[in-house]
């Protein structure tokens, strides 16, 4: 029987290397993705240009995406990796929404005023109209479904109001699309502030494992991580958030209940829990840092991947995109 896939559509920033949180939240969901969506991941290098920042270290950053996607299980022959200023279509149909977008609308946005407050010294419009332009990244591939976390849930919401918006002023144009819950995922939080999601901009020192951290590095922030004096493996995210986040690491990597983890753990001290937590992570890394160090050396595949990928997505988005135009009276 043939039908079409649900179309899912996610991106990365171009901004730094990705964390463990990054990993078991958001990439291992979309690998376990590519046989039942038809799936777009996108390299965000477009709104990575809001955050002040060389030429070279976006460049590397892009490739380091591309890599991190591809090392992580994302089959570019099933799933569509691609470059977003390389489809301009996303800028394009940035400005035709920026124009059925509301002030009022964008000022509410938490994200901008949280990064403001960050970047106080460059509050740009880019910071101010990026919900748009991610609007525009889901409306060009008709995604059914869109991933998104705690952070994304607003940009998501305004997506829908503004392709609400739009359809109602042309006609159906728009596929509305709906939220993502992954059935399997966990919120990882950061090791010295547990009540905080780990974040790959987090300033605390030893609150955050990179993808890339060495297998010394994992040990040592594992060691140092936050948990309380009670001295007892229990899952208790209100009053035990620290050890909390380590089981829920742990329990995420090891595929096992919190329950279990309390049973495993039983009358063993902190220092061993921990041990156990380093090592998990450090052996679910493993192959994808093998992978990811390989790809980097071989920037030709990395190339050609990206290419295709972005050819792949222009000509998905062209389609949407041209429907635009002649609805709103653009030549085209």
């Amino acid at each position: 029987m043939n039908y079409m896939k649900k179309v899912i559509l996610s991106g990365i920033q171009a901004t730094g290397n990705l964390t463990l949180g990054n990993y078991v939240g958001a990439l291992k969901n979309f690998v376990k993705m590519q046989d039942e969506y038809e799936c777009y991941y996108m390299i965000a290098n477009l709104h990575a240009l809001t955050v002040r920042r060389t030429p070279e270290e976006l460049r590397e950053n892009t490739m380091k995406i591309i890599a991190t996607y591809i090392s992580a299980g994302i089959d570019p022959e099933k799933s569509t990796i691609f470059i977003q200023s390389m489809v301009p279509d996303h800028a394009e149909l940035g400005w035709i929404l920026d124009c059925y977008t509301y002030m009022g609308e964008l000022s509410r946005m938490t994200q901008f005023k949280d990064k403001s407050s960050k970047h106080a010294d460059n509050i740009n419009a880019g910071l101010f109209t990026y919900p748009v332009l991610m609007a525009g990244d889901i409306l060009l591939y008709g995604a059914d479904v869109v991933p998104v976390g705690e952070d994304q849930k607003q940009h998501l919401e305004i997506t829908r109001d503004i392709a609400d918006r739009f359809n109602k002023l042309y006609g159906d144009t728009f596929k509305i699309p709906e939220p993502f819950i992954p059935k399997t995922g966990a919120r990882i939080m950061g090791l010295q502030n547990p009540n905080s999601k780990m974040s790959k901009s987090s300033t605390i020192p030893n609150d955050t494992i990179f993808l890339v951290d060495t297998p010394d590095e994992i040990t040592k922030k594992i060691k140092k991580a936050i948990t309380d004096s009670e001295g007892i493996i229990r899952y208790d995210e209100e009053n035990k958030p620290g050890v909390s986040n380590l089981m829920s690491i742990y329990g995420i990597i090891k595929n096992k209940q919190m329950d279990e983890i309390e049973k495993e753990f039983e009358g063993k001290n902190y220092g061993v829990f921990k041990e156990e937590v380093a090592k998990a992570i450090i052996e679910e890394l493993e192959p994808f840092q093998n992978k990811y160090n390989e790809l980097l050396n071989n920037r030709d595949y990395l190339e050609k991947i990206y290419t295709e990928g972005s050819k792949k997505a222009h000509e998905k988005a062209r389609t949407t995109l041209e429907e635009v135009y002649k609805k709103v009276g653009l030549i085209i």
